[in-house]
């Protein structure tokens, strides 16, 4: 018994770490509760400096990189790369360190001193660097707050347009550790050894351009000084992959039935837009739901039924231009787990949104369902629904629907829209951001180009719907959609990885969404 609580409290503490996400102030007041209770700054430095070690090692094995250049800086990010440089000379690299400030904070100087009696060239320049295979970046770390200038923006500017790989120590020197802004230059890694817990400007678009591919350097930050200072829940959280993939229905029960792995009701397509509900519906499919009904246009409906011969496809009366004028009367809207409304309906007419709105299941609205939300329907109508209702907004979407709000940085944005509108917010940018009406917003670090297509935002609506129709009685509404936000991620890294970024069109991401589960360890 006690081996299977060591266990779970392992498993509970790695989850929360992967999820943590912290500001600057936020980190340094953590730190100081570690120095409080008795922890050296000279022991967690050696500490953090040897994990930092290893994991270069790892990426960077000596027999394939044997030359590593060192960039330190003047401060305990300074130091944590003198003792890096120290480690890997034991390893037997071939060190050079470039230190382009003349005086340091006492204890990096200190490494400093011992690096240089070890018989390491320190030089001012980064001319050294420049023969070297590998590049560690510890020139600033979290909490910048000032443009880099001068001298030290030429010193990175010269970095960046060499063809050297660089790993940085906590964030690539230059960003803003909230923001994710460039602070006048900053330095573009290939990887990023992030200290401790995820720093928030990592997660944010602006940075991808910049911090390569991301790890996290766990140094055993106790669970009870997270929780001090962050609170419990925290505001803002990481969608960690162990998480999200427990809680995909992978497993079922073995005497279970179409009946009891939900129904859901997807409604969509037009003449115009005819592809967007086959994407969703081929979507949902993959989520392994029970049961689908999808309503379209009379004349689309054999289209749809070839597509996805399994589906209940209802016709329904049309418009001239081809969208759907209205629901058939027989259309239960109360007799399913979870409905989807939006892909490819154009925005003749708002009277079915109207109709949805009063669903008592959850709702998925986006693409045009949106539009007509914006156009038609004040936000205050989703006050008043009983159910979970979902909103899917792209940037643009999102300005039309939130004008309100964006003079705000945009987590606290998207965080007031669902507060405001009591809708679960899944905000289509580079990362995919999650804010529900109450708790902590959500945040996907996983991430590709390759899903910048039309279509791709119409089979993430086909994933939520299909899991949603799922759900158990007490699973949240947040897992589920973050379990979906990340699938469709990994869904379209798994497609890039197979057929590049060019070749992920929205029919192989869908193709994709089982291969790519199948896939993890």
């Amino acid at each position: 018994m006690q081996d299977k609580n060591l266990a779970q409290h392992i498993s509970e503490r790695f989850t929360q770490i992967q999820e943590t996400v912290v500001t600057a102030q936020q980190m340094r007041k953590i730190e100081s509760r570690i120095f409080d209770a008795g922890m050296p700054v000279s022991a967690l430095m050696e500490k953090v400096g040897g994990l930092i070690a290893r994991c270069i090692q790892t990426l960077c094995p000596v027999e394939d990189a044997p030359r590593i250049g060192i960039l330190a800086g003047p401060g305990h990010n300074g130091g944590d790369a003198f003792v890096v440089a120290r480690e890997l000379y034991f390893q037997g690299y071939e060190v050079h360190v470039c230190r382009p400030f003349p005086r340091s904070k006492d204890l990096t100087e200190q490494h400093a001193r011992y690096v240089s009696s070890l018989g390491i060239e320190i030089n001012p320049g980064i001319a050294s660097l420049r023969q070297c295979d590998v590049i560690v970046d510890g020139l600033f770390g979290f909490g910048l707050e000032r443009d880099i200038e001068g001298a030290i923006a030429d010193l990175i500017h010269e970095l960046n347009t060499g063809s050297n790989p660089v790993i940085s120590i906590d964030l690539p020197s230059g960003l803003h550790t909230d923001t994710g802004a460039v602070l006048g230059t900053a330095i573009q890694a290939t990887h990023t050894l992030c200290l401790g817990l995820w720093k928030l400007g990592l997660l944010m678009d602006q940075s991808l351009p910049y911090s390569g591919q991301l790890h996290l350097i766990d140094f055993d930050i106790p669970v009870a000084d997270i929780n001090a200072v962050l609170g419990t829940p925290p505001k803002v959280r990481r969608i960690a992959s162990a998480a999200a993939r427990t809680k995909l229905p992978t497993q079922r029960h073995p005497n279970t039935h179409k009946y009891r792995q939900g129904h859901c009701l997807l409604i969509g397509g037009s003449q115009k837009y005819a592809g967007s509900i086959l994407l969703t519906a081929l979507a949902a499919r993959a989520t392994g739901g029970g049961m689908m009904t999808i309503a379209v246009p009379a004349s689309l409906k054999p289209l749809v039924l070839q597509a996805v011969p399994e589906a209940l496809v209802v016709a329904c009366p049309e418009t001239e231009q081809g969208a759907i004028a209205s629901l058939p009367p027989e259309l239960s809207l109360d007799s399913f787990n979870a409905i989807a409304y939006g892909p490819g309906v154009t925005t003749e007419t708002n009277a079915i949104l109207s109709e949805v709105l009063t669903c008592a299941c959850p709702l998925v609205l986006d693409a045009d369902g949106l539009n007509l939300l914006a156009q038609h329907q004040p936000l205050e109508t989703l006050q008043t629904r009983s159910a979970p209702t979902v909103l899917t907004p792209h940037p643009g979407e999102f300005k039309r629907l939130f004008s309100d709000e964006l003079s705000q940085d945009l987590l606290s944005a998207v965080r007031r829209a669902a507060q405001s509108s009591n809708a679960y917010i899944v905000y289509k940018g580079a990362r995919v951001i999650l804010a529900p009406p109450q708790g902590a917003v959500r945040i996907n670090p996983d991430s590709t180009p390759a899903l910048a297509r039309g279509g791709s935002g119409d089979v993430l609506t086909g994933i939520f719907t299909g899991l949603l129709s799922q759900r158990q009685d007490n699973q949240a509404i947040s897992e589920i959609l973050c379990s979906g936000i990340w699938w469709h991620a990994q869904a379209g890294l798994y497609a890039a990885r197979q057929r590049t970024e060019l070749g992920v069109d929205p029919l192989t991401l869908c193709q994709s969404l089982i291969p790519a589960i199948a896939s993890q360890p």
